[in-house]
């Protein structure tokens, strides 16, 4: 079929320019977003913003507007699903604004005027069908049906030659609208963001809201110098806000505040008793404090603010940085006293020492965190990562192995009892255990060392001697001058003291001779001892009781075995006679069985009393 080329009408698709508001500030957080600043002219047709559609929950969560004219501002823009409720309202779906023949068709009974060859006709539209085109039985051509003013129904070729306008305005106003969508929809990765308000008067306004960011970064550095360690940051910034930076104010802030994620712009489908996601963002007072450090190049100039909950450094100097472009730049310097250690952490395992830096914040608010790298002379130092430090806060920062130095330690551990006492029939033992550290360093060959252990501190465990401090709650620490090529050793012992209760009356053989073999006090072990072999008696006489209950019930069967013989023979036989005599002597048998059972389960008795007055 040949294309057809139709001019439906002209239409200005009244898509905002982002033209409308001037970023003047921009505050970047460790949180991982930014507070934005803008001015603009607002009038009584408002202003629009270009925010990325990446953006808009943060944007919607954290708008403020200051306004000297007052009224209700109003915010108004394209809903998460705008291109399919557009069309849901529309006679034809969005396909039909790129297929001519199918816009036809879903506007079937629309008054247009249909223009072909310079001949203009008004009618409504009855659709499309195809048809043979005039002198060509090959090729298909369309023909749009056309009902007149006056009834008549024509057929009209529609092809390059054919042009069609609609008549009615609500129509052509559906078309635009369609259009608009579609054009918006192209643009989904950014959203116009139209602000107008109740109040109509011309005036200037400014606009504040976050977004998401890149956490800005510091590079620290450390150079050795005559007058000591000159600590130099260097803040990375990256400017993703879309934007174009043009002289603006940047501040760096730095903190643990909570940045949450909104849901506020993508439709939710919730259950009808829950809402939908609501966060606040409740922005805190700061309060400004200048501060000016000597430097040994020229710094960035900045403020700086201090809050319970972050600090901030503001560049003094105005900020240009296109989109998506970064810069470095110097903007904070302190010359610090050379507090470099040797350090070795016990417990590590490693074979030498690290060298370390004892990093404390010399500032009256936070410090950033970052990668810091030291420089010794005219070499590399090594590298480390310096945490967020409160002002006053301190940090041993690790830069590399001192491989000229070897530290060899080695754990002995033991464990004695102290004291021993039997109350109510409870052993209560003290017993002292002791881990005995010792840390065997080897000196470098040429130079002298001054090498910081630091031991692990045990929450409950006692220090013997004054050589080891407490360095914190974590750790404990000693110096060890180590001579070119000596070798020394440091020592560190620790006692723990526990109480062990054990109930005696419920104590086995086996553990009550691995306590008696420990027991320091001569009392205590005597008491044990004689419950040892008072135990030991009764095991006696239980197991003779056992065995005299077993004889007994053997005694008993032959007995009733021999009876019941005599009366089934029922005569006075020799054998029966002899059978009668054996009867007497097993009753007697069963008599002192008896009696030697019943006197072994009073002496049972008596012994569990002696016992019971023992451990009183």
């Amino acid at each position: 079929m040949r294309q057809a080329s139709v001019l439906l009408g002209v239409w200005l698709l009244a898509f905002p320019a982002f033209a409308d508001t001037n970023i003047r500030a921009v505050t970047l957080s460790t949180a991982g977003v930014a507070m934005v600043t803008a001015t603009g002219a607002m009038g009584a047709d408002g202003l629009t913003l270009p925010i990325r559609r990446a953006d808009i929950d943060d944007f919607l969560k954290s708008l403020r507007l200051s306004d000297p004219a007052g009224g209700v501002p109003v915010l108004t823009l394209t809903g998460p699903a705008g291109l399919q409720d557009t069309f849901a309202a529309l006679p034809f779906g969005p396909d039909a604004l790129s297929d001519l023949r199918a816009l036809l068709d879903a506007m079937t009974g629309a008054p247009v005027t249909v223009t072909r060859r310079g001949v203009a006709q008004d009618g409504a539209l009855m659709g499309t069908r195809d048809v043979t085109c005039t002198g060509d039985g090959e090729k298909g051509c369309v023909a749009l049906a056309l009902r007149g003013a006056d009834g008549t129904l024509r057929q009209i070729a529609l092809d390059e030659g054919t042009e069609v306008a609609f008549a009615d305005a609500a129509d052509r106003a559906a078309v635009d609208r369609g259009l608009a969508a579609l054009r918006g929809a192209a643009r989904a990765d950014q959203l116009a963001v139209r602000l107008t308000s109740t109040a109509s008067a011309s005036r200037d306004v400014t606009l504040g809201w976050l977004q998401p960011a890149p956490v800005w970064k510091t590079a620290w550095r450390a150079e050795e110098t005559d007058a000591g360690l000159v600590l130099t940051g260097w803040a990375v910034i990256e400017n993703t806000s879309g934007q174009d930076w043009d002289q603006i104010d940047l501040t760096l802030a730095t903190g643990a505040v909570q940045a949450l994620e909104a849901q506020l712009y993508d439709r939710v489908q919730a259950a009808r008793k829950l809402a939908a996601p609501q966060m606040e963002v409740a922005a805190a007072p700061m309060m400004a404090r200048a501060m000016a450090f000597e430097s040994a190049m020229d710094m960035a100039p900045v403020s700086m603010d201090d809050n319970d909950s972050f600090s901030s450094f503001t560049l003094t100097t105005p900020v240009t940085l296109v989109a998506g472009d970064m810069i470095s730049l110097p903007f904070l310097q302190q010359t610090l006293p050379d507090a470099r250690l040797t350090l070795y952490r016990g417990g590590s395992g490693d074979q030498h020492p690290m060298i370390a830096l004892d990093f404390e914040n010399p500032l009256p608010l936070r410090l950033p965190s970052g990668v810091l790298t030291l420089y010794a002379g005219q070499g590399h130092g090594g590298d480390a990562m310096v945490p967020e430090l409160a002002s006053g806060d301190r940090a041993r920062l690790d830069f590399a192995q001192d491989t000229a130095v070897s530290v060899r330690e080695e754990r002995r551990d033991d464990s004695r009892l102290t004291a021993a006492r039997i109350v109510d029939g409870v052993l209560l033992a003290e017993e002292r255990l002791e881990a005995r550290t010792i840390y065997r360093l080897e000196g470098a060959a040429a130079d002298t060392r001054v090498v910081t252990l630091l031991h692990p501190a045990r929450s409950g465990w006692q220090v013997t001697g004054s050589d080891w401090q407490a360095d914190g709650l974590d750790h404990l620490r000693r110096d060890v001058t180590l001579g070119a090529g000596a070798t020394e050793s440091a020592e560190i012992v620790e006692t723990y003291v526990t109480e062990t209760r054990m109930a005696l009356l419920d104590m086995d053989t086996p553990t009550l001779a691995y306590w008696l073999s420990r027991v320091p006090d001569a009392d205590t072990r005597a008491k044990l001892t004689r419950l040892q072999d008072l135990r030991a008696q009764i095991a006696a006489l239980e197991q003779s009781r056992d065995r005299l209950t077993r004889a007994e019930a053997t005694l008993i069967a032959d007995q009733e075995r021999l009876v019941s013989l005599i009366v089934q023979l029922g005569d006075d036989s020799p054998a029966n006679t002899d059978r009668r005599a054996r009867v007497d002597s097993i009753e007697a048998e069963i008599t002192a069985n008896r009696a030697a059972r019943e006197q072994a389960e009073l002496d049972i008795a008596g012994h569990q009393q002696d016992i019971r007055a023992l451990l009183q």
